[in-house]
């Protein structure tokens, strides 16, 4: 089994088909879209493929130290960044493809219109795992 991080972004990816922004939906679209979600990951945990997931609100702060006994310094909130994060997903699985299966699938959910999003997952394996890419 290797762990597999599923980024899913506000912006920053390429843009998807459906790339209407979900501040845009309508609270239906909203709930549906969640509910592909849960489902994906509860279908998930019956297979043992689920590890955690978490959506992540668009605000930010950047911290960085500024040297020993100095507070940390922040910059930020940056909502207008060109790369934000909007949650993440982690599954452990047997195979790369397996991976790419499952952020494909992902990649469906539904947005505006109740239409599928086909938005751009980014898919990173975990450093320190050893990979399991099928010949």
């Amino acid at each position: 089994m290797a762990k597999y991080l599923l980024l899913k972004h506000y912006r920053g990816a390429p843009e998807a088909p459906n790339s209407v922004p979900m501040d845009q939906w309508t609270p239906d679209e909203i709930d549906a879209h969640m509910q592909y979600m849960n489902d994906f990951a509860g279908r998930l945990e019956t297979t043992g493929e689920f590890v955690d997931s978490q959506a992540l609100s668009s605000q930010g702060t950047f911290v960085r130290s500024d040297g020993p006994g100095r507070p940390p310094v922040t910059d930020g909130p940056f909502a207008e960044t060109k790369d934000l994060i909007a949650g993440w997903m982690v599954i452990d699985v047997d195979s790369y493809d397996r991976a790419l299966t499952l952020a494909g699938e992902l990649s469906a959910a539904p947005g505006a219109g109740g239409e599928p999003i086909h938005e751009w997952l980014e898919l990173r394996p975990f450093m320190g795992v050893p990979t399991t890419v099928d010949d």
